[in-house]
């Protein structure tokens, strides 16, 4: 079943997120499977892509390795379409492009190919007007790969953990982001900025929010995401957690990352058209899961150089 047709008001054109940072080990695949679910569970038609060869987006949604099904490698290297790729997941309105090991083999076998940067652009082309948002999980590398998921977003969206190697590694990706603005996709922003495993209790951690509050401003994500066990046990699960544990301190971040995102997408295209914002609601009331009754209830929800001496 495919979603909503271009003619819904409320997925024309939507937004294309990629989930990126070079550094390992921050929370790109639990923010880029969470933040889609929690997206899906606000009942908005919601594409999750898995760009990573290591293909943990994909598990974590409960779908085992396949190296006979339609993935992101055969979108870049032209041999299917977005649409043949789509997978329906536990989520009622969340659809999935897996991955798998192979992809990894487009990195190489794509570094002669005409339009190289543009591939995932161009596959996803059909999909933009049936899903509100679509969310691109990157590899933790600033490779081919990762370089085909920003030329094909509208917005980065940055997980960071709240300690000094996260800033020191941040100016590599900053500096990636204006060479493609600068020349393969000049409307790419920065979606902001979010604080994964986050303990607010250390000085370090409220010292690295000082410094990137400082640098970003209100790029820098109000929601932060703690360091929480069930979070952590939900992709052995191949659940997100709002449906391994709706009702979990992980769950709930998501849940409110997904509100701040949708309220700041809200409230631009308000004031690019001179209207006034309006509150936006979100709720997860009434999410329904493939086959079963509704799992989810209403959670209430720049300096020019960043100092990294903290």
């Amino acid at each position: 079943m495919l979603p909503g047709s271009s003619d819904s008001p409320d997925n024309r054109m939507g937004r294309v997120i990629a989930v990126a940072n070079q550094k390992g080990g921050v929370g790109k695949t639990t923010t880029a499977i969470n933040l889609a679910a929690s997206f899906a569970a606000a009942e908005v038609n919601t594409l999750l892509v898995d760009c990573d060869p290591q293909s943990n987006a994909t598990s974590g949604l409960g779908f085992a390795k396949d190296p006979d099904r339609i993935n992101s490698y055969h979108l870049l290297m032209g041999a299917a379409s977005a649409e043949e790729a789509l997978l329906t997941t536990e989520l009622e309105q969340l659809w999935l492009i897996p991955a798998h090991k192979n992809l990894i083999g487009a990195n190489l076998e794509l570094v002669d190919a005409d339009g190289r940067e543009y591939r995932m652009r161009q596959a996803l082309a059909q999909l933009r007007d049936r899903f509100q948002f679509t969310v691109l999980d990157c590899p933790p590398a600033l490779d081919l790969l990762t370089l085909n998921a920003l030329v094909a977003a509208d917005a980065v969206l940055i997980p960071m953990q709240g300690e000094y190697f996260a800033l020191e590694g941040i100016s590599e990706l900053l500096d990636t982001i204006e060479r493609i603005r600068a020349g393969l996709n000049p409307e790419l922003a920065i979606e902001g900025v979010v604080l994964t495993m986050f303990d607010e209790r250390t000085n370090l951690a409220q010292q690295v929010m000082t410094e990137l509050k400082n640098y970003f401003g209100e790029k820098l994500c109000r929601t932060t995401v703690p360091r929480n066990i069930r979070l952590a046990e939900a992709p052995s699960h191949g659940k997100a957690a709002l449906v391994y544990d709706p009702r979990s301190k992980g769950a709930e971040s998501y849940i409110r990352l997904a509100k701040e995102i949708i309220e700041r997408q809200a409230a631009s295209q308000l004031s690019a058209a001179g209207a006034e914002p309006a509150e936006q609601t979100l709720t997860t009331e009434g999410a329904e899961v493939h086959g079963g009754e509704p799992v989810v209830e209403e959670i209430s929800a720049a300096p020019d150089e960043m100092d990294k001496t903290a």
